[in-house]
């Protein structure tokens, strides 16, 4: 039995590297005696010395000591918490270099997981934004203290270290506002901020949502308890200091949990819900509903699944994975039918509600897992022309990829937001499926995150 190449690469060992691509989490890759290398920070094209600080069976992580040659396309990162916070990877990146090696992320992983000859195939150049800050229309903040100061932020890369943000370069400037005021308030009125060791205290985490193109604004206490000190006077502090919030709302989440949101949401005051608009469709976005964060490239991302889909009025469409309907309502007008599933039922309630407002009256939209719901309505004698997916970051479930090639749609359309996984469905569909071409979208700006638009034409 052959034994796994031994690691030569030693716990603290100092050594040169010259850094060949970016990685899936936008670390640097590089090869010292044919061992891969992650670098978090390094470029391609950059000759560095690295530490290593982090030794496993198939690879070795390392932190920078010097860099001996940079890259041309390195620049300083505006964000004062840049290195500490983690939330963003590239802003170390010139953005347009970004949108190259986020393309180069999507060809590696057809590299690695699929037999596609990667030189016919049509991928195109990543689709950017003309403004790639403050983009972010969402955040949640968790909350802390230390020597009596109130701190909201994230916490630090690999470690429990709460970070007080007071400003970031990705999120809409009016979240960022938000959060500040909320946390003056606080401050103001001594309310108690819960401890996670001692499990004591109220407001746990701040999320602010604003509608970029209504302006419209909600803050959501998440506190551990259902009641919350002082509450009216908190409430009507927090108008004063924020004259456009239309939506104050408590959720109570008292579990020991890393999740933000509990079950129960109790409105404090204004509405229940914000508008939010993407194109012609408008959208009431509740504390907890799913909505992309990145508004403006949404509209970019769903004119391409469009393009993609080529639709003629005659169309029977199935939307997997629906969500709240926007993908399938982006496309309703151009399709015969549209039909759409979700696991989450309020989801569903939701694409129901808005099919009803904007007065599409040929869209189905029903709670379960695509890969049961389709056999059924093709055992009816409904089969789809067309198939929309926009899986989690796991992918398509293994049922559903047999569900497609046993249903065989004449057209499938995969929004993808995890190169590795998009390649491996692709590789699982190619029997039946050949790649017609693929579209890039950076929803993300400065993040190692990159969206993908493949069609994929019945062979």
């Amino acid at each position: 039995m052959k034994t796994e190449q031994s690691i030569k690469i030693k716990p603290k060992q100092t050594f040169p590297l010259t850094i060949k691509r970016l990685g899936i989490n936008g670390e640097g890759v590089g090869y010292f005696k044919r061992q891969v290398v992650f670098v978090p920070g390094a470029l391609p094209g950059e000759e560095v010395v690295v530490e290593a600080t982090n030794i496993n069976p198939k690879f070795a992580e390392a932190k920078i000591k010097k860099i001996r040659v940079k890259s041309p396309h390195r620049v300083q990162p505006p964000c004062p918490f840049y290195e500490q916070c983690g939330g963003c990877q590239l802003q170390h990146l010139k953005y347009d270099q970004q949108l190259k090696e986020k393309r180069d992320i999507i060809i590696q992983a057809l590299e690695r997981h699929t037999k596609l000859d990667i030189s016919k195939l049509e991928i195109r150049e990543t689709i950017g934004m003309e403004n790639p800050w403050g983009y972010r229309n969402k955040s949640s903040f968790q909350v802390g203290q230390k020597e009596g100061k109130i701190l909201a932020g994230l916490y630090g890369m690999n470690s429990h270290q709460l970070i007080d943000i007071d400003h970031c370069a990705v999120q809409h400037s009016q979240t960022t506002e938000a959060v500040n005021a909320v946390k003056s308030v606080l401050d103001e009125l001594k309310i108690p901020i819960y401890n996670e060791k001692t499990r004591k205290g109220v407001v746990r985490t701040i999320v602010t949502r604003v509608g970029v193109q209504s302006g419209e604004l909600q803050v959501v206490l998440i506190t551990a308890t259902k009641e919350l000190p002082k509450q009216e006077l908190l409430i009507k502090q927090i108008q004063a200091k924020l004259p456009n919030v239309k939506s104050i709302v408590q959720n109570i989440n008292g579990g020991k949990t890393s999740l933000i949101f509990g079950q129960e949401t109790v409105k404090l005051a204004g509405e229940e819900f914000i508008q939010e608009s993407l194109g012609d469709l408008q959208f009431e976005l509740s504390a907890r509903t799913f909505f992309q964060l990145n508004p403006l490239q949404t509209v970019k991302l769903y004119n391409e699944v469009k393009a993609a889909a080529g639709l003629t009025g005659k169309e029977k469409v199935v939307d997997a994975y629906c969500g709240v309907g926007t993908i399938g309502l982006w496309l309703a007008d151009q399709a015969a039918e549209v039909r759409g599933m979700d696991v989450i039922p309020e989801s569903i309630e939701d694409a129901k509600k808005n099919a009803r407002r904007h007065g599409f009256t040929n869209t189905k939209y029903v709670p379960g897992k695509a890969e049961e719901v389709l056999p059924k309505w093709v055992k009816k004698g409904w089969e789809p022309d067309v198939i929309v997916v926009d899986p989690p970051r796991t992918g398509l479930d293994g049922q559903l990829i047999q569900t497609i090639l046993q249903v065989k749609p004449k057209k499938l359309i995969y929004v993808s937001c995890n190169p590795s996984t998009l390649a491996k469905d692709i590789q699982a569909l190619s029997s039946k499926y050949d790649v017609k071409y693929m579209q890039p979208v950076d929803m993300f700006p400065h993040t190692a995150h990159v969206e993908c638009v493949t069609q994929l034409n019945l062979k």
